[in-house]
């Protein structure tokens, strides 16, 4: 007989390289709140943000090249991550080797992975899990650089393929009540999802998923539910993931877990705030973010632009961290023809990617006023705070 009840535990970025290297050995690496939480749901889907793999970079990748040592699987084993989603950005960062090893080691876990594979087949094959009706898993990912896989290629299922999503969400929705789109998408280090994200993750619930959990930003963001009770959860920020680049930014030490429970007749959730206690390198259970609260639709349209304005202020500390001897001494005026120049960004027309022209007229909005009007004062601070 099946169980009435069903729960899975999101997570965050998980990467074990640069601060976090050698990290798995360490029994501390986790506090109690935050094992307890982990170990009282049903499964744990971890986004496993790099290859388990000895491999090299596939490519000339720098300082955004992410790797895991096969010898983490202990943490991940430690957490109960008995899901694994490959679809991210890093997960092709060691190429189809990379990919390759990864699998095998999650099999040799005892874990299912979802979200990307040696061919589009394997990459886009959702995780179906019993209880409470029923829940399917499909995991799909942006950025420029993912690569979606091929017929005999490796690679992700890319957010935009929105005839395969909703070929998916059918296929799931036709054995299961519910359906979960996890999603490596929206921007990087913003408080609140961009206009595009945000109608693209709200259009995964008009083609039937019944929630979003997304990661990517490397911050935590705030959660929306619909009428219907559908939810979207816009960024679990880093669980387990730390480098320079991101340092250079407020907020990369905060996360989010998401439990997910489902009955036949009910989608609920909770959450725990994590923190990274750098130094340490340990992850503590904390107070959520000011920011991870409830947005609706109203509230959302009076701090986007807000946000999007913290948004420009968070991509110019990004590119002074990157190259600061270029963009330190930048004039205003200059930072703009960067930010309008098409070449410097790969902008999609289907907003695919993110168009920072796009966000900079949007921006100007802010000064406007109208996010004065909003009711999440904890949530306007914290935005004001970015600028």
């Amino acid at each position: 007989m099946e169980k009435e009840r069903l729960s899975v535990v999101f997570t965050g970025d998980i990467g074990f390289d640069r601060y976090f290297n050698g990290k798995w050995k360490d029994d501390a690496l986790l506090d109690s709140g935050v094992l307890n939480f982990l170990h009282s749901a049903d499964h744990v889907c971890a986004n496993v943000e790099a290859a388990v793999t000895r491999e090299g970079p596939d490519g000339d990748k720098g300082i955004f090249f992410h790797a895991m040592d096969p010898e983490a699987v202990r943490a991940l084993k430690l957490m109960h991550a008995d899901v694994w989603n490959l679809g991210n950005n890093h997960i092709m960062d060691g190429g189809a080797k990379g990919v390759a090893d990864t699998l095998i080691h999650a099999e040799e876990a005892g874990a299912v992975t979802v979200g990307a594979g040696l061919n589009e087949k394997q990459a886009s094959e959702p995780v179906i899990l019993p209880g409470g009706g029923g829940a399917g898993i499909i995991s799909v990912a942006y950025m420029n650089e993912n690569v979606p896989a091929g017929p005999s290629s490796a690679g992700i299922v890319s957010w935009k393929d929105m005839d395969l999503i909703q070929s998916l969400i059918d296929r799931v929705k036709a054995s299961c009540r519910w359906c979960v789109i996890v999603s490596h998408g929206g921007e990087e280090f913003t408080a609140l999802p961009n206009t595009y994200t945000r109608d693209r993750y709200l259009r995964y619930l008009e083609m039937g998923a019944d929630a979003v959990v997304a990661h990517h930003p490397h911050v935590p963001q705030g959660y929306e539910i619909t009428g219907d009770g559908k939810v979207i959860f816009y960024s679990l920020g880093n669980f387990i993931f730390d480098t320079d680049y991101q340092r250079a930014h407020a907020h990369t030490d905060e996360g989010i877990l998401v439990k997910l429970c489902f009955t036949k007749d009910e989608l609920s959730f909770e959450l725990l705030g994590t923190r990274i206690i750098r130094g340490d390198q340990r992850i503590v259970s904390a107070p959520l973010a000011d920011i991870v609260t409830r947005i609706d639709a109203e509230q959302y349209a009076l701090l986007a632009p807000l946000a999007a304005k913290a948004h420009l202020a968070e991509e110019r500390r990004r590119k002074e961290f990157q190259e600061p001897s270029r963009f330190i001494p930048m004039s205003p005026a200059e930072w703009k023809d960067f930010l309008f120049d098409k070449k410097n960004w790969p902008y999609r027309d289907d907003m695919s990617y993110q168009d920072f022209g796009y966000i900079y007229e949007f921006a100007k909005k802010a000064e406007e006023g109208e996010w004065k009007k909003s009711s999440l004062e904890k949530v306007k601070a914290y935005l004001l705070d970015l600028l």
